[in-house]
């Protein structure tokens, strides 16, 4: 027999990828160094959502990548992937770093509330103690502004039974708020209520800032609405109350337990459920 060389299909098999280096799988875990190799941005995986790997340079900039594209790591190619879920041990935690209560439904309002200023402060109380909040029987309730408390204490006329706990943006010497609760703790209702605050302009700040890729929050002018001004330092829309609403959610959308959160809030917070719960004495 002669040999054919007309006979064999140079084509068959994978002739298109026996000469590419084959890459290994690498779990996209919190902290790893990666290159991505087309845009060559390189830094720390700081979170991975829905199908995207943030990474944080030496600057702390976070930038989103497809999972799916090409990372290097010391040189080397290698594929990412979502990290296998944990087998869970030990007692599992809430968000705000509670023992999570297992098989527990939620108990009955207790007749104590926490009022806070705003919806996107209950919004953001709710995403962080939602949990033990519900346990102890706590409900919150928004203001629509503090300067609406004071009839509103006048309505709900706490006791020991019915005890009140507020939260006020910006409550710092001198300010408005800070008078406007130093005369409501000293009129009728001061002994069944406590105010107390956080230092910022609004609660967006008390998210902490390298959670939305930044070392401290923008500068806003007084001459310009706060919550505007961010949003126009970020670059998003904002001419609309819907924008602003859109703007609160990406920011929300970063907070996944009290480690996003500024610790002037969270002591305040806490200080709030203990007062409101606490038995009868």
């Amino acid at each position: 027999m002669t040999d054919d060389r007309y006979g064999r299909d140079v084509l068959a098999g994978d002739w298109q990828g026996k000469n590419i280096p084959r890459s290994r799988t690498v779990e996209a875990t919190k902290d790893l160094v990666v290159e991505h190799t087309v845009s060559e941005w390189c830094g720390a995986i700081v979170g991975l959502s829905g199908g995207y790997v943030e990474l944080a340079d030496w600057r702390n900039t976070v930038r989103s990548f497809p999972l799916t594209d090409g990372f290097l790591i010391d040189g080397e190619r290698v594929t990412l992937v979502a990290p296998k879920p944990q087998a869970a041990t030990g007692r599992a935690r809430t968000a705000s770093g509670s023992f999570a209560v297992e098989d527990q439904r939620a108990r009955t309002a207790l007749p104590s509330r926490i009022f806070v200023e705003g919806r996107h402060d209950a919004e953001l109380v709710e995403k962080v103690w939602g949990a033990d909040l519900r346990v102890e029987g706590v409900v919150v309730e928004y203001l629509e502004g503090v300067d609406n408390l004071a009839a509103v204490l006048d309505v709900f006329k706490p006791n020991r039974q019915r005890r009140v706990g507020v939260l006020v943006d910006h409550l710092v010497p001198r300010s408005k708020e800070s008078r406007l609760a130093e005369q409501i703790m000293a009129g009728p209702h001061g002994q069944h209520l406590l105010i107390v605050g956080h230092p910022y302009v609004d609660v967006w700040q008390s998210v902490k800032p390298a959670r939305l890729g930044l070392k401290q929050w923008p500068t806003v002018p007084r001459t310009m609405e706060w919550k505007h001004g961010i949003c126009e330092a970020f670059g998003w829309p904002h001419e609309e109350q819907a924008d602003i609403a859109r703007a609160w959610q990406r920011i929300l959308g970063q907070v996944r337990s009290f480690h996003d959160l500024e610790p002037s809030l969270l002591g305040r917070v806490e200080q709030l459920i203990d007062f409101v719960t606490e038995p009868e004495g």
